[in-house]
């Protein structure tokens, strides 16, 4: 066997470092959120239990943490379909050149290096301004949209830059109308993207802060309730809404993996069963 070069145990030392960096506040947090009921916020651990997550659906004296949990969930699904559709309209409008098509494009991208808290002041600014409510519905949303939607238009750009324009182009001399292309011919084959899109939106929506600091109103989604917890909780607790929301993050992308993976798996059996129909 070839005896590996030293870069490679420099190369892989540095590798596991980064993720211990990476990945060490979070474990961390997850270790301390199993301490006893007498533990506090710092090692050393007193005992192990699983009290402090009991403690999550106890009344709580302080915070809302299940009415903030549903507000986040509402806003990133609302967020996740929004950033979808119109990133795959966005994305068929640039497949040709338009007028003004260059300045769209840099004012799309001009938004991801504005800073949060910026972009959080003007939308608020704008709807109490404007008469508006600010709520997390609204201004909130319309924040959140300033982040997750040049994502989803730039994964839609680059797949709809090396799309085959010659799989419409035999749909449409089968006789398929430009809808029935799109749903036929066009959705199926940017699916798993769509639900790369789909995954950006919600997660980005569900963990956003800075965005909705601003622009929720006097009802907190979760990312700024655990930031309120933070100034007036002293136990576990707070380690184990983290362990639990980080949980359940992991949990969406494994579901939308797991979705990828059952779309492919079903295409690959439709393409084997067409090339025995034609057998």
């Amino acid at each position: 066997m070839e005896k590996r070069p030293r870069s490679f145990y420099v190369l892989a030392t540095f590798f596991a470092l980064f993720l211990l960096f990476l990945y060490g506040p979070t474990i961390t947090i997850a270790i301390l959120s199993f301490q006893g009921p007498q533990g506090g916020l710092t090692f050393p651990m007193r005992g192990t239990s699983f009290h402090w997550f009991g403690e999550l659906f106890e009344q709580q004296a302080v915070g809302d943490i299940w009415g903030s949990f549903s507000r986040s969930l509402v806003l990133g699904l609302m967020v996740m379909t929004t950033t979808v559709v119109v990133s795959v309209m966005g994305g068929s409008a640039f497949r040709k050149k338009f007028p003004g098509s260059s300045v769209i494009f840099y004012l799309i991208i001009t938004s991801l290096v504005i800073p949060s808290i910026l972009v959080s002041l003007g939308v608020g600014l704008i709807f109490s301004q404007s008469g508006l409510p600010v709520h997390w519905s609204t201004s909130g949303f319309g924040a959140q949209l300033t982040w997750t939607l040049p994502f989803g238009l730039l994964i839609m750009f680059a797949v709809f830059n090396r799309f085959d324009k010659s799989y419409e182009e035999a749909a449409r001399d089968q006789g398929a109308s430009a809808w029935q292309t799109v749903r036929h011919v066009v959705l199926p084959i940017i699916a798993p993207m769509l639900i790369g899109v789909a995954l950006f939106g919600f997660t980005l929506s569900y963990d956003e802060f800075a965005r909705t600091l601003l622009t929720a109103g006097s009802y907190n989604t979760l990312p700024l309730e655990i930031y309120g917890m933070t100034t007036n909780v002293t136990t576990p607790v707070i380690f184990a809404l983290g362990t639990l929301t980080t949980a359940f993050s992991f949990g969406v992308i494994a579901v939308f993996l797991l979705i990828v993976l059952l779309m492919k798996k079903r295409q690959t059996r439709h393409g084997s069963d067409a090339g025995q129909g034609l057998v």
